[in-house]
């Protein structure tokens, strides 16, 4: 006899919690916002949005790919297409956008759903190739290549102009905290426990008569889906794409970014995305300063990237969270200690 689900009702106990913690998120983006140039901060927040994305299918269902990217370019193309040759009405952009991506997530996720481990890794970056090579060669002439696809959308609600970089950053800082509730309700209902569930050990939770499969379709669909809200939501704030958008190469920095976090916590993800992003983009800048000042031309910024990234993944092998999360019980255990 199959068991019944229990939908997804947040746990009572959680409910004040969501809101204490969206807060806390609310209040590090503003004081970020006053360190970190709001054009800078705006991609940090979409990364974030696709980092959390990312865990969902990872972190708490255990599923490592290495095909995100796709549903992120599929909702960002998505939204450009739409915003190209249909209409100007950036809501409706975005949700065509994300509803295409969803759609292919869907069909997809019937036939990688099926597959674990390397298998499923593998084949997903196969589907992120080719969905790279279409965007590139045989719809060139629809998502103009390697040129890139300019697109423009009309102001929000009649009164909010994206383009505006104060703009911008209140909307995708928005966005953050809609999807951060969402996943944060999701993980906390009885479905996001029989998630977990099933990442310890599914052929117990099949035994009790669960229906994994379809468990784990949901999480594949929900978790592209909000990987293409990342893309759309970057679509409408930065008004150009290039074949970037869905390079199988972003697959690393998510993957690394959730290493560092800590895979399977919400706030993980959040901290390794801001630790990544702020790692990539000062990197850059301060290699070349700091081979000014001892005198000897360095390597790469990129080397260095992958140097730190290693050392931190390594150090921490549970991720920062994990680590505070060890060291916050050790502080219990020991005032417990006579």
């Amino acid at each position: 006899m199959r068991a019944n689900l229990h939908g997804l009702n947040i746990l009572p106990s959680s409910r004040w919690k969501i809101f204490g913690q969206l807060a806390l998120i609310a209040f590090a983006i503003l004081l970020l916002s006053t360190t970190i140039k709001l054009h800078w901060l705006t991609d940090f927040i979409i990364f974030f949005i696709f980092v959390l994305s990312f865990d969902l299918l990872y972190g708490y269902m255990g599923h490592l790919s290495f095909g995100h990217m796709l549903y992120y370019g599929a909702g960002a193309y998505g939204t450009a297409l739409f915003l190209v040759n249909v209409g100007k009405n950036p809501i409706v952009a975005l949700v065509v956008g994300v509803a295409v991506a969803a759609l292919l997530s869907a069909v997809l996720g019937l036939i990688v759903m099926r597959t674990h481990g390397a298998s499923f890794a593998l084949i997903n970056m196969a589907l992120n190739e080719i969905g790279f090579f279409v965007i590139r060669s045989p719809l060139a002439k629809v998502t103009r290549g390697d040129d890139g696809l300019s697109c423009s959308a009309e102001k929000l609600f009649g009164i909010v102009d994206l383009n505006d970089d104060l703009s911008a950053f209140l909307f995708v800082s928005i966005m953050l905290l809609l999807v951060f509730a969402f996943l944060k309700a999701l993980t906390t209902s009885p479905f996001g426990i029989l998630v977990r569930s099933i990442k310890e050990n599914e052929k117990r939770v099949a035994f009790f008569g669960y229906d994994t499969f379809r468990s784990k379709w949901i999480v594949f669909v929900t978790s592209a889906t909000l990987a293409a809200l990342a893309g759309g939501t970057f679509t409408l704030v930065r008004g150009f794409l290039s074949p970037m958008v869905i390079s199988p190469f972003g697959n690393v920095e998510v993957i690394f970014a959730v290493l560092i976090g800590g895979a399977g916590n919400l706030y993980g993800a959040l901290i390794g995305g801001a630790i990544f992003m702020l790692i990539k983009n000062f990197l850059p800048v301060m290699i070349p300063e700091f081979s000014k000042v001892v005198g000897v031309k360095l390597p790469q910024w990129e080397m260095w990237l992958g140097i730190i990234l290693l050392i931190i993944v390594f150090a921490m092998r549970k991720g920062i969270i994990g680590v505070i999360r060890s060291q916050w019980q050790s502080l219990r255990v020991a005032r417990n200690v006579p």
